[in-house]
């Protein structure tokens, strides 16, 4: 229901656009949380390994989602 109350705001953009974009700073803000986590000191090999994994599997799902955003945005 948020997407469509943002709809309102946002009207030079369809839903679709509005959700994809939601959805892409929902990802973008895992992947922050990621990169904070390694920086924490005294992480053991398993930790890190964990993180890493969880990282590129992020980086692959931000490739693969911002594939043809930008044609969309331009779209609209």
């Amino acid at each position: 229901m948020k997407v469509l109350q943002r709809k309102s705001e946002l009207s030079y953009l369809s839903v679709p656009t509005l959700v994809l974009l939601r959805e892409l700073g929902e990802e973008c803000q895992d992947v922050l949380k990621l990169l904070a986590q390694l920086e924490v000191a005294g992480l053991s090999e398993a930790q890190q390994e964990t993180i890493l994994g969880e990282l590129s599997a992020a980086i692959l799902h931000l490739h693969e989602h911002t594939r043809g955003l930008d044609v969309l945005i331009d779209e609209d």
